[in-house]
Parts: structure tokens; C-alpha cells; sequence
């Protein structure tokens, strides 16, 4: 079956509108659907992250990020899975600060379930930008019809913890070996 059209898919969705925030020092980012085109700019993103940052993402380290993880995220259908970016900047300057996404876990149509992931550069983290964006994960998972989103998390990263506490969805716990398994109903 071919894919949607992710052209098409943007305009019958408000969910996936570019839209400013500002963060709580001020600065004022765009959160937006990522692009094909944006994988050079994610490329150099991941290269600012530091070890703690790329260790909480990825559970483990980390020193590039492959091809295949490039076209995952910047190619998606926004019918099964959907990923965001925050950017400051314009054109050549837009820098990737932020970036958050969910990918479907099973082949039903709606999907039931979308395990969701983040990745906040430092400088900008405890900014209220990763709850923004869980918020607007949670939006466009109601849109396409997701019913669970899950994630795993280091025991020790508490900031994405709290992001996913104060989401506002019912949530499940279990720790395993210092992994967090979380569960939210939509």
C-alpha cells in the first residue's frame, strides 16, 4: 500500500502547524513537522549534544546518527508516526534545539500504540519546551487515532519523568534494571 503523502497530510491537520513558543528565558522557538531536508541540520544538532544528553536519549552512547534513523524521522507519513522539531533561526541559520517524535508499534490501522522520544539540547532544557512538545505529540496521537503512548527511560533522567507526570495523560510505571517502561493512555 503507498504512503500517504505527507504534503497532504499537513494541510487537512492543524496538529502539524508550525507554531512559535517561548521558552522560559525568552527566547522564542518554531516547533514544526520535520522535513525531508532537515537531516543535515539534525546531523549537526546531534553533533552539539554531550555525552549525558546523547546517554539519556539513547540509553547507552552514541556517537552518530545513521542514515536509517535520518529517513526515519525526517520522512514520516504523519498517519502513523509523527515527528517534531524546535528551531531557532531562519533558512541557513535555523538551529535544531529540540525534537520529539512517536512511532507506531503495531501494524493496526489506527495504531493502538507509539512509543514517544525526545532529545533536548542542553542549553535549553528545564525550559518547558520538552513538555510543549509532548503536548503536541499527544495532539497529533489523538489525531491519527493512537490509544497508548509508551516510552523507556533511564531511571536517573528525572526531567523526562516529569514531562511525561505532568502531561495530564494516566500513566503506568515499571522499572526494570534502571529502565522506566511508561505507559499513557490517550
Amino acid at each position: 500500500m503507498p504512503r500517504p503523502d505527507p504534503a497532504v497530510a499537513r494541510l487537512a491537520r492543524p496538529d502539524l502547524e508550525p507554531c512559535p513558543f517561548r521558552l522560559r528565558n525568552g527566547v522564542v522557538c518554531l516547533i514544526r513537522p520535520t522535513r525531508p531536508g532537515d537531516k543535515p541540520k539534525i546531523v549537526r544538532a546531534f553533533g552539539e549534544l554531550g555525552p549525558e544528553t546523547r546517554y539519556n536519549r539513547f540509553l547507552g552512547y552514541k556517537t552518530e546518527v545513521s542514515t536509517t534513523e535520518l529517513e526515519r524521522i525526517t520522512e514520516v507519513d504523519f498517519s502513523r508516526d509523527c515527528a517534531f522539531l524546535a528551531t531557532v533561526g531562519n533558512g541557513e541559520d535555523e538551529l535544531v534545539i529540540g525534537g520529539a517524535s512517536f512511532f507506531s508499534l503495531d501494524g493496526a490501522t489506527p495504531p493502538e500504540r507509539a512509543e514517544v522520544a525526545f532529545t533536548i539540547e542542553e542549553n535549553f532544557q528545564r525550559q518547558g519546551l520538552a513538555l510543549e512538545l509532548m503536548r503536541r505529540l499527544i495532539g497529533s496521537a489523538r489525531a491519527v487515532g493512537v490509544r497508548r503512548l509508551e516510552a523507556e527511560v533511564l531511571g536517573t533522567n528525572v526531567g523526562m519523568l516529569t514531562v511525561f507526570r505532568r502531561s495530564g495523560l494516566p500513566l503506568e510505571r515499571e522499572l526494570e534494571e534502571g529502565v522506566v517502561h511508561v505507559r499513557m493512555e490517550l
